[in-house]
């Protein structure tokens, strides 16, 4: 059966910054349903402005963003690790949870149904064996896994992913790169900040890459070429 796809997101000559400052110019892409688009781009591009852009933390200086099928209620975002504290006294299995929380509010209950959900995220990630862990005992692989856990309890459309794979292992990445098959499988549209051109070329439908300003978007096999990765 083919799966019908829908465009999600457009965007149209956007520039992005701060104080009407840009650091990316004139900025085009698209996202239908089940994409995965990977952001690409050196140290201080506009990578994370990008990102918080789409969370609707900063309106772009110019240009246009439009969901034609409606801005999706629930975007999960997963941020990088150093932004994370896992001094917090939780559990994996806590923070899991915490995935249902957009639905639930901080004093729902959580019901059979959403407990349900919440097992077979940990079963998903390879955490179920730790989920009475507390973070602070985890290596990074497995806190890694854990937040994988808690996006996937968010049940959204649309995911961002900031540098997902940063001090991971081999094994936890290729993992990882499973599940945003499977979301992409089931329509759900990911775009993830990444460094590894490799797993942008082998799990990745397009890319954008930014930097010096600019950006191009398109297949990743013919934008992230040699003389481009230069150029930007």
């Amino acid at each position: 059966m083919t799966t019908v796809r829908s465009l999600v997101l457009s965007a149209t000559g956007l520039n992005l910054g701060y104080r009407g400052v840009p650091v990316v110019r004139n900025a085009s892409f698209q996202m239908s349903s089940g994409d995965v688009l990977a952001v690409v781009g050196h140290n201080g591009a506009g990578k994370s402005t990008l990102i918080k852009t789409l969370l609707g933390m900063l309106e772009p200086l110019a240009g246009q963003m439009a969901w034609p099928m409606g801005r999706p209620q629930k975007i999960a975002y997963l941020g990088q690790r150093t932004e994370f504290d896992t001094r917090f006294s939780i559990r994996v299995r806590d923070l899991a949870e915490m995935g249902a929380w957009p639905r639930l509010g901080f004093t729902g209950r959580i019901g059979k149904h959403e407990r349900s959900h919440i097992a077979q995220a940990l079963e998903r990630t390879g955490t179920a064996s730790i989920a009475d862990m507390p973070l602070h005992t985890l290596s990074a692989g497995q806190l890694q896994r854990a937040l994988f856990a808690r996006t996937i309890v968010q049940d959204a459309s649309v995911i961002l992913l900031d540098e997902p794979f940063t001090g991971v292992d081999q094994t936890t990445e290729a993992d990882l790169l499973t599940l945003i098959e499977d979301w992409s499988a089931e329509g759900r549209a990911t775009i993830l900040v990444l460094h590894d051109l490799s797993a942008v070329l082998q799990h990745c439908t397009a890319a954008l890459l930014i930097g010096r300003g600019a950006s191009l978007f398109g297949d990743p096999t013919e934008t992230l070429t040699p003389q481009n990765l230069v150029e930007y």
